[in-house]
């Protein structure tokens, strides 16, 4: 199994400038890999202290950070080196200041993987939640070097855990230790012999409970919401829109709405705009009305998401009325507001358990919608039970950084 792996993988990568010439999303994970290891002999020197970290796309980097920022508090000598697999992460963070290097992760040839580790030769390496490369991870424990995977699941119809899978539950021997986010993926892989696994939870809840602890005020989201009920919705797709338009247009004038699309594309947002009747006001053009006399904001920009939030007094969550899957509900949550998503969120395991809590509804209809806002807005001791219960599901999940940092440290500080 191991032979046919390295055969593909190397197939795969030989093929790989080919198919780049046909998506824009492929000709940046082709060209992005040419230069690595150049940049790294520019970038790495012998006498660097290397720290790294693994993050599939833009997800698991934000798992990542809480972990990454205690370390470099920690060890501000040592050199903090990102790698990413997809593009859509990179893209967004190559230019973060939080590392000193960000690169792709070079495709996992047995030739890449050692001449990746030789030049980088990091004092230890952090995978986080997802991507178990076996080629990488033969490396590193043929150098002895720690490697760690934190905020990690594992799920049955994973490869590891089926009658061919022999070659890559070996892989995982190569894993000093497994920070895992819940109970059934510590039975899973304590039931194939590991006993270096700890149940942390997900850092993620670390990342978002101190969102609230930040100075979250926005002059012209003040102005706008101007003491009336605000409902946030965050990350809408056109399915969400059919969803939540007729009740906007209904709503009480002493309720506001805040946009947030998943697309902030012009198109995208004047198609929205039309469909609402009352008045609104984008981003763009803030300053060319008084906000306080505007009834819905659509935010056609990025960066203040977070921040919106905590002007809600409930949340409606996008991505889980069709197929592109549910966004962050713990941004909003962390400011003890209700949560409304759509129906298709199967594979969510946090939006799974707040439900079971009533911490979050699920809606599969806009008349289900307007009946559930209408419940919400009227009834203020529903709305804040049901915050509070949002809330205090963040604040029982967070522990996991430290319980990791502590580890970690153990390893690093015993590294001449």
């Amino acid at each position: 199994m191991s032979i046919l792996y390295n055969i593909l993988i190397t197939i795969f990568s030989k093929l790989l400038p080919v198919a780049g010439l046909f998506t824009p999303k492929l000709k940046l994970f082709v060209n992005g890999r040419k230069n690595v290891f150049k940049i790294i002999e520019d970038k790495i020197t012998t006498s660097d202290r290397v720290l790294w970290f693994h993050c599939a796309s833009l997800g698991e980097y934000e798992q990542g950070v809480p972990v990454m920022e205690e370390l470099k508090k920690k060890y501000p000598n040592h050199k903090l080196v990102i790698t990413f697999f997809s593009p859509s992460g990179y893209e967004a963070k190559k230019n973060s200041t939080l590392a000193d290097l960000i690169i792709y992760l070079p495709i996992d040839t047995k030739a890449n993987a050692k001449k990746f580790i030789r030049l980088l030769n990091p004092e230890l390496a952090v995978f986080v939640k997802y991507e178990f490369w076996p080629n990488y991870l033969e490396v590193l424990k043929n150098n002895k070097i720690p490697t760690v995977f934190i905020s990690t699941t594992f799920r049955e119809d994973q490869a590891f855990f089926k009658w061919y899978g022999g070659f890559m539950r070996k892989s995982l021997h190569a894993i000093d230790h497994f920070f895992v986010q819940d109970s059934i993926s510590k039975t899973l892989i304590e039931k194939q012999g590991f006993k270096n696994v700890t149940l942390s939870g997900d850092t993620r809840f670390d990342r978002v409970s101190h969102q609230i602890e930040m100075d979250n005020h926005v002059d012209f989201i003040s102005e706008f919401v101007n003491e009336r009920i605000c409902i946030v919705i965050g990350s809408s797709w056109p399915e969400d829109e059919e969803i939540f338009v007729d009740f906007v247009n209904k709503a009480s004038d002493k309720v506001c709405f805040i946009i947030a699309p998943h697309e902030i594309k012009d198109s995208k947002t004047s198609s929205l705009q039309q469909k609402i009747k009352r008045n609104t006001v984008v981003y763009s053009q803030k300053k060319d009305v008084k906000l306080k006399d505007q009834d819905v904001f659509i935010m056609n920009t990025i960066g203040y998401l977070s921040r919106v939030y905590s002007y809600g007094d409930i949340a409606y969550v996008g991505g889980a009325m069709g197929t592109g899957g549910l966004h962050n509900i713990l941004e909003p949550a962390t400011f003890g507001i209700p949560i409304i998503i759509g129906k298709n969120f199967e594979n969510f395991r946090e939006a799974k358990q707040l439900q079971k809590l009533a911490g979050l509804y699920s809606i599969s209809t806009a008349e289900e919608f307007s009946v559930l806002m209408n419940k919400l807005v009227k009834d203020k001791r529903f709305r804040e039970k049901t915050g509070m219960i949002a809330g205090h599901f963040i604040n029982s999940n967070t522990g996991a950084t430290v319980m990791i940092v502590d580890y970690l440290q153990s390893k690093i500080d015993t590294i001449p």
